[in-house]
């Protein structure tokens, strides 16, 4: 298990008065971010971020369970971590930020990536391929010892075995949420295609619209300026 240390960021922060979706707009029109900050049992306030230094984080070996300073202008201090965003789905250019104030004595809930090592022997000896059905797990533990990644070696893993939850390696700092017997990767199969027929390729050609329908897929822009619950940290990436 690859542990993360805390990251020496800062993020700094801009009050500002809850409004309409208006003048959420008016802050990202002047290359801000609207965002509220919440937890640890205080009013929930409204900010302005500096998009670079959200990115900057959020692009960070730990990602978003990195846990920086927020320093408000003019008001307090204190560590925080992203817990939530928005980002418009056809630029990809990020509309709203969750901020969570953190205390470094409390237990967290994170969802932490799986990465796998190696190389399959049902891969290399087999033929199959390696499919990995479980990317993050859920865990528990303080801030500081937040994993940036979990390692799974996956070098004997063949066919008929599964690579489980229950597997993967552990810390006596760290618990895991995610049922044990979750699956995380196993191998399979090689599927083949079967060749069409000239018959079925006219079929299929004449059945094909002419001009493919786009669908669009992301969250629709939203203020946000409600406090969110009080839970434990958990990535969700809004689109």
């Amino acid at each position: 298990m690859a542990t993360a240390t805390s990251e020496s960021n800062v993020l700094q922060a801009q009050p500002r008065t809850p409004g309409t979706k208006n003048d959420a707009r008016r802050v990202r029109r002047s290359g801000k971010i609207p965002a509220v900050l919440y937890g640890a049992g205080k009013d929930s306030l409204p900010v302005i971020l500096d998009p670079r230094q959200v990115t900057r984080i959020l692009h960070s070996q730990s990602g978003h369970n990195t846990i920086f300073d927020l320093a408000l202008e003019g008001g307090e201090r204190t560590k925080a971590m992203i817990v939530d965003w928005q980002h418009e789905p056809m630029k990809g250019m990020l509309l709203h930020i969750d901020l969570k104030r953190i205390a470094m004595d409390q237990k967290l809930t994170v969802a932490v990536p799986v990465v796998l090592t190696g190389v399959a022997a049902g891969v290399k000896q087999q033929g199959g391929i390696l499919e990995q059905m479980l990317r993050e797990v859920e865990v528990e533990c303080l801030p500081a010892d937040i994993p940036s990644v979990i390692e799974a070696d996956v070098s004997e893993l063949v066919f008929g075995k599964v690579l489980r939850v229950s597997d993967l390696p552990r810390s006596e700092k760290v618990r895991f949420v995610t049922e044990e017997d979750q699956p995380v990767a196993h191998i399979t199969v090689v599927k083949e295609e079967a060749a069409a027929t000239p018959e079925a390729a006219a079929v299929e050609g004449a059945a094909a619209p002419s001009e493919p329908e786009v669908i669009k897929k992301g969250k629709q822009e939203v203020e946000g300026e409600a406090a969110a619950p009080e839970k434990g940290a958990e990535k969700k990436e809004k689109k």
